[in-house]
């Protein structure tokens, strides 16, 4: 299975928002990440457990996003893609095509597709 036949539509914002800003985009949106786009690049992403932890201490997305931004390309397998997020802890990929950004997967996708994927390879 390829990661474009499962990824989700990614939410961008393009300006250096507020996090209550951000907040309140998330909770209207019911998602748990904002990548951050200039000049058609993904320049930073911001989860939910970026904005709590910093919430009340820093006021921009830039201070709390995450600036090395790991990703996938949406031709990918999707056992690329886990193995991508248990080496680096983390449950969001940026999907990119030619460099583009065209969507994300979570964690979510994934178990929501687990009886697709390859036994052996969830269970090593």
């Amino acid at each position: 299975m390829l990661v474009k036949e499962i990824m989700k539509r990614p939410f961008v914002v393009d300006k250096d928002i507020s996090l209550k800003e951000a907040a309140k985009i998330m909770k209207d949106k019911n998602i748990g990440s904002l990548i951050f786009i200039s000049d058609s690049k993904v320049k930073g992403i911001i989860t939910e457990t970026d904005l709590t932890r910093d919430f009340g201490k820093k006021e921009r997305i830039s201070q709390v996003m995450r600036p090395k931004v790991i990703s996938v390309n949406a031709d990918d397998i999707v056992e690329s893609a886990i193995e991508l997020m248990k080496k680096n802890k983390i449950k969001r990929l940026p999907v990119l095509d030619n460099g583009k950004l065209v969507g994300i997967i979570t964690s979510a996708e994934i178990v929501e597709n687990f009886e697709d994927l390859e036994e052996e390879f969830i269970f090593e």
